[in-house]
């Protein structure tokens, strides 16, 4: 049975959240919920309510804002394979794990129009998804057409977030030029800039050369993208950002090079924010190395995950300091079947790991258990620093009077074991498979309807609504705008020269504004003289090295052809 369609009269359920503590990202307070019309009416002790409503009791328990999951392909067909998922079922495991919205893809082909991959994926999710929704759109190449139609979608179809490549060479991939350019119209149309930073010509120069050597195994993937490709992307993506004026969000953090950089960056007061995985900050790429090779493709996802054991529990810990800002799944869920497409070839391996029903509970466990941070800062990683970022809060990622009512309650002492068995989520492969979670949820609530109580669903397909996402959002670009206005370039003004300027002859061969790739390489020389016999560039042949070069700065002499006598006649 696909699920339990609710009355029409859901939207005037109301609901009563008692005797648990309520956590936002900055405080803990002990208080009921009141909940009616899909929005959060009251929040407080002793609450004065109308009658009828469903009392839920949450004493010992925690009420959080419903998570943010900023980072899931839902129905994607990527690397000849489509994702086992599509809006229904992924959604549906989001409310399982306590998930209340996400964040989906669109990655259009090469040359193929944003617009039309954005309707084509609006049509199919609207219809399915069981919870809130919102797209980012894939700038997979460039031109005057993808100029023209981001700005449509940040006009009229409620996108703020676009994601470029540096890695996927053929494929995604942007040149440095390219994303400059891209990044600069983010700036101008107020989206946020996603960039994966992986440095993709080497990538691909890894991958021949492991394939080369014999290595066609999932192993392939570690050894073919190195994490120094990933930190010297990193830089380059902030570098280019930072020239651009523009707001940058890295995507897929995952190591500790690439999170030193994005700490640096930081440091020096640049606009940068930063997003992992639940897989980067609990896996290691040992895993490349099992003898079973199932097991092994199973893990590969890109950046893949990394050799370093240490790498997990320093990404976790960025997660904890505000280095990294937020955590998302990244489900990209494909069956050991399709993975197997690669058996032979490690590059045909599809990309991509599930994780959407699990992301909360696995980060509470290895983050909140883990000592590396506390429900507050919990809540801000799953679900209120993506609200602040995409410019949803606090309607969303935050429990208070007037918001919406996506809320989760949180039990810390319960535990459950991750299985594939009893996986909601689509796929045959758990990376989690056999990890016990602290802290579960037990109930959750999205637009004020109870969809998820102990296991039983009662949420309606197509009951989810796509949230369209307002443009500046000010935790990114509000200094950012303040930082233009007071560090704004000027030319120098002065009086103009009026002394004599040296006469150039143009034959016309080349423009005198060359650029540098047009300056012929003069041979050195350690004296002034206009050609030294010692340092041989001499020839017998009668042309020489450097008979393209003038002998004065006036004149420019052409050897003919079967160069030119020496002179001395």
């Amino acid at each position: 049975m696909r699920s339990i369609a609710m009355s029409s009269s859901s939207a005037m359920v109301r609901i009563l959240i008692k005797g648990g503590k309520v956590v936002n990202d900055d405080c803990t307070q002990e208080a009921d919920v009141y909940i009616e019309n899909g929005i959060v009416q009251q929040v407080g002790k002793e609450l004065m309510i109308p009658g009828g409503a469903k009392v839920i009791d949450a004493s010992g328990k925690l009420v959080l804002p419903g998570g943010i999951d900023t980072s899931v392909h839902l129905e994607e067909s990527f690397m000849n394979a489509t994702t086992v998922d599509d809006f229904y079922s992924g959604t549906k495991a989001a409310l399982a794990g306590g998930t209340t919205m996400v964040i989906g893809h669109v990655l259009p082909e090469r040359n193929e129009s944003l617009l039309e991959a954005y309707e084509k994926c609006r049509n199919s999710a609207d219809s399915k998804a069981c919870c809130d929704y919102a797209l980012h759109i894939g700038v997979t190449w460039w031109g005057p057409k993808v100029r023209a139609e981001m700005e449509k979608l940040v006009r009229d179809k409620g996108v703020n977030s676009f994601q470029m490549f540096m890695a996927y060479k053929d494929m995604f991939m942007l040149r440095d030029s390219e994303l400059f350019q891209v990044l600069q119209h983010c700036k101008d149309i107020g989206a946020i800039a996603r960039v994966h930073a992986e440095n993709g010509e080497l990538v691909s120069e890894g991958a021949k050369e492991a394939l080369d050597l014999g290595i066609s195994g999932p192993e392939g993937i570690e050894i073919s993208r190195p994490e120094e490709l990933e930190a010297e992307a990193t830089h380059r993506a902030i570098t280019i950002a930072n020239r651009a004026h523009c707001p940058i969000y890295l995507v897929n953090v995952s190591s500790m090079s690439a999170g030193d950089v994005v700490a640096t960056a930081k440091m020096q007061g640049k606009v940068v924010h930063g997003e992992t995985t639940t897989a980067h900050t609990v896996l290691n790429g040992m895993q490349y190395y099992h003898q079973d090779w199932s097991h092994a493709a199973a893990h590969v996802t890109v950046p893949p995950l990394r050799l370093d054991p240490n790498t997990p529990n320093f990404l976790m810990s960025l997660l904890g300091n505000d280095t990294l800002n937020v955590v998302g799944s990244d489900h990209r869920p494909f069956t050991v079947k399709q993975k197997a497409m690669g058996k032979d070839d490690f590059t045909k391996i599809p990309h991509g790991l599930p994780g959407i029903q699990d992301r909360m509970s696995v980060i509470w466990e290895k983050g909140v258990i883990g000592g590396k941070m506390d429900e507050n800062r919990f809540v801000a990683v799953t679900s209120s620093n993506a609200a602040k970022i995409y410019n949803l809060y606090p309607r969303k990622g935050r429990i208070i009077p007037g918001a919406d009512a996506d809320v989760v309650v949180w039990d810390p002492e319960g535990s459950k074991v991750i299985s594939v068995e009893n996986q909601v989520q689509g796929g045959d492969i758990n990376p989690y498979e056999g990890l016990r979670c602290h802290g579960v949820p037990i109930v959750t609530i999205s637009r004020g309807r109870l969809v998820y109580e102990n296991g039983m669903f009662t949420c309606a397909e197509g009951s989810g609504k796509f949230c369209p996402l307002r443009t500046f959002p000010d935790y990114l670009y509000k200094k950012m705008v303040q930082r233009e206005k007071c560090q704004a370039v000027k030319a120098v003004e002065r009086e103009p020269y009026t002394g004599e300027v040296v006469a150039v002859a143009n034959s016309g061969k080349r423009d005198t504004g060359s650029s540098d790739l047009d300056t012929p390489t003069r041979p050195c020389t350690r004296h002034g003289g206009m050609r030294d016999l010692h340092e041989s560039s001499f020839s017998l042949s009668g042309a020489q090295i450097d008979d393209n070069i003038p002998k004065r700065s006036s004149a420019r002499i052409l050897a003919p052809p079967g160069g030119r006598s020496s002179g001395i006649w």
